[in-house]
C-alpha cells in the first residue's frame, strides 16, 4: 500500500485531470504469502492496491471528467465465493480460492465506486479479458506445466486488451457504469456482486484493510 500511495501522490504531482485509469497489475500465487504490511499478497495486489489508487485518483478523474475507471477481472469470479469478516481467508486459504475471491471482490468494489460517482462524468467497469498468455503464474512444478501447456491456445497480449480497450475508450461505453464486460459485451456478474448489502460489506472491509496499512512498518 505504501508503494501504491507513493505511485497515487506521483500521479497526482504531474497531473491535475485524468480520462482514464486502468488497473491491470495481478497476482496469483501458489502459497499465502504476507508483504511486508502484513497483507495477503494476491488480496494486497488484486483488490487493496487498485481500490486505493483509484480513491486516490478520483479528484483528477472529476475534473478531467468525463472519465473511466476499469478494472481487470477474471471469469473465476463468475462462481466465488466471498466472507466479508475474512477477505485474506487466513486458514481456509487455498490459490484458487484466494484469486477467485479477490477478484470477485474487486468487481463488487468497482460497483461500490460507480454507485458513490454515478451522475458525476465518470463511469467505472470491471472487465474479464479472456485466457490471456501473460506471466501472471510464475509457479513451478505441475502448476506452473499447466500454464506453459495452456499459453499456446491462449490470447496474445494484445488479443486480451481487446476488451479493456473496448471499456476504455468505445463511445458506447462513454456514460455506461457498474457494469461487467467479457469479449466486449456486457455480461451478467456473479449474483453476489449485485447484492447491495453484501457490495457494502466488502467495500467497508476493504477499507478497514487499506485504512490498517496506513501506520504498518
Amino acid at each position: 500500500m505504501s508503494s501504491t500511495r507513493a505511485l497515487g501522490e506521483a500521479i497526482l504531482s504531474r497531473h491535475a485531470n485524468l480520462s482514464l485509469l486502468i488497473n491491470n497489475a495481478g497476482m496469483f500465487d501458489t502459497r499465502r504469502i504476507l508483504t511486508p504490511e502484513k497483507r495477503e499478497r494476491v488480496l494486497a495486489t488484486n483488490l487493496l492496491s487498485p481500490v486505493l489508487l483509484s480513491q486516490m485518483l478520483l479528484p483528477a478523474l472529476a475534473a478531467g471528467a468525463p472519465s473511466r475507471i476499469v478494472n481487470i477481472g477474471s471469469s473465476t469470479s463468475d462462481r466465488a465465493r466471498i466472507d466479508p469478516e475474512h477477505l485474506e481467508l487466513g486458514d481456509s486459504w487455498s490459490m484458487r480460492r484466494a484469486y477467485a475471491q479477490s477478484k470477485l471482490a474487486l468487481m463488487m468494489a468497482t460497483f461500490a465506486i460507480s454507485n458513490r460517482t454515478r451522475g458525476t462524468g465518470m463511469v467505472a467497469n470491471v472487465v474479464h479479458p479472456g485466457l490471456v498468455a501473460t506471466g501472471l503464474v510464475k509457479a513451478r512444478g505441475a502448476i506452473g506445466l499447466a500454464w506453459r501447456c495452456l499459453a499456446p491456445f491462449a490470447l496474445t497480449s494484445e488479443q486480451g486488451a481487446a476488451s479493456a480497450l473496448f471499456a476504455a475508450l468505445s463511445p458506447r461505453m462513454s456514460e455506461v457504469t457498474g457494469v461487467y464486460i467479457k469479449n466486449r459485451l456486457i455480461a451478467a456478474p456473479n449474483p453476489l456482486a449485485l447484492d447491495a448489502v453484501l457490495v457494502d460489506r466488502v467495500w467497508t472491509a476493504t477499507q478497514g484493510l487499506i485504512a490498517a496499512t496506513r501506520d504498518a512498518r
